[in-house]
Order: C-alpha cells, then structure tokens, then sequence
C-alpha cells in the first residue's frame, strides 16, 4: 500500500463547491525530549511522526510551540487540516500539550490517533484501537486524564521484554538493537500508511493488528 492514497477524480471538469466540510485532526507521537533518547524503544512514536512529516509532501516543517508544550508540523489534505505534535514535557505530562493544542484547534477526542509504544504487543506489529485502558503506559495515562480515553491508539510493538526479570522502565529506555533498526524503513512504511487511512476515511480507528517485518 503506498503512503498516501489518490483522491478520486470527477471527470468533464466539474467544479463542486462544499459549504461547512473542513474538519481538523491531529496525530500526537509520544516520546521524551533529548538525544539521549534517540533511538530508545519509548521514542517510537517520535520517530514515526518525524518521518511520516519529512515524507509528506502536504505537511510542513516543524515549529516548535512553547505556548502549546510542543513541536507542530500542518498541512492540508484535501478538506482536512492535519496537525501534527510532538509533546515538548516529559512523557508522563504528554496530556499537557494535547490538551492545549486540541482546545486551540478545537479538535474532539474522537478525531486524535496517538502513536505510542506498546511493552504488550511484540516488535513487529502495529495495533489499532479506539479506546481503552492505559496498559501502565504514562504517556497514554497523562492523555487520558486530560481529554478522557475516547482518542485513537497506534500502538508500536517493543516487546517481548528481554530479560524477563528487568524492569520495564529500564527496558523501554533501551536503544532498540541493530536488527530491530534495520526494519525501521518497514515499520515507517506501515505506519505511513495507517496514518494516511486515518485522515482520508475520517473515521475513528477500529480494533485490528497488523504487521511491518517482511
């Protein structure tokens, strides 16, 4: 599937002219601030976003937002408004910076994906789901308690966790290992993918699995 789908086309050069269809939606990758988190498992989400806006052409650069607790990068897609964020707070105050940029752009709950790391699904699957518990998850746990738990979650697998016996904190502040890099380009692909569904369907995401290790 490519990145971005093709609109339909309406032949014999009619013009349509639409009153009240523009909407906003906004997709939040979840991460903490510093190089010295590069690469770690709960930057994924940071990693997707940065490259789903460096492959768009639609969307713009990054601005960073200090007013808003956050990077913002916007385009337009069609009829829709998509703006993207990077929380600038620590992953557990992630609700901070969602709060203040959906209340700005008045964007409902129900028209936010989040994409975060997932200690419980393993590395080479990609969930979707609307809804839900936090899982133990502090940047999902900080959202919920600001805007309520009806958002979207693209949930990136990281797990199993390895040893067993270490401490999931430790384990979600590792870099992810050579191999697991080299299915990156994978990974960013599908989620690509997801993302763009996500904003020409409109529709919230529902319950399904999919994968990226080919």
């Amino acid at each position: 599937m490519s990145l971005f789908q093709n609109r339909p086309q309406v032949s014999d050069n009619i013009t349509y002219t639409t009153f009240g269809m523009n909407k906003n939606l906004l997709i939040v990758g979840l991460g903490n601030i510093g190089k010295e988190y590069d690469l770690t498992r709960h930057n994924i989400g940071f990693h997707v976003v940065d490259d789903f806006v460096r492959r768009s052409r639609e969307m713009d650069d990054w601005i960073a937002k200090k007013d808003l607790k956050c990077s913002v990068a916007s385009g337009r897609f069609g009829d829709t408004r998509v703006y993207v964020i990077k929380p600038s707070t620590f992953m557990n105050l992630s609700g901070e910076a969602v709060q203040a940029i959906s209340h700005f752009y008045k964007i409902s709950a129900d028209q936010i994906a989040v994409v975060h790391d997932e200690l419980d699904v393993v590395f080479g699957q990609i969930r979707l789901r609307t809804g839900g518990s936090s899982a133990g998850h502090n940047g999902i746990k900080s959202i919920s308690a600001q805007i309520g738990e009806n958002y979207g979650r693209i949930r990136i697998g990281i797990g199993p966790k390895i040893p067993e016996q270490m401490e999931a904190a430790d384990f979600v502040l590792q870099k992810f290992s050579a191999k697991e890099q080299e299915q990156f380009g994978n990974l960013s692909k599908e989620a690509g993918a997801i993302l763009s569904e996500f904003i020409y369907s409109g529709q919230p995401l529902g319950a399904e699995t999919r994968g990226f290790i080919v």
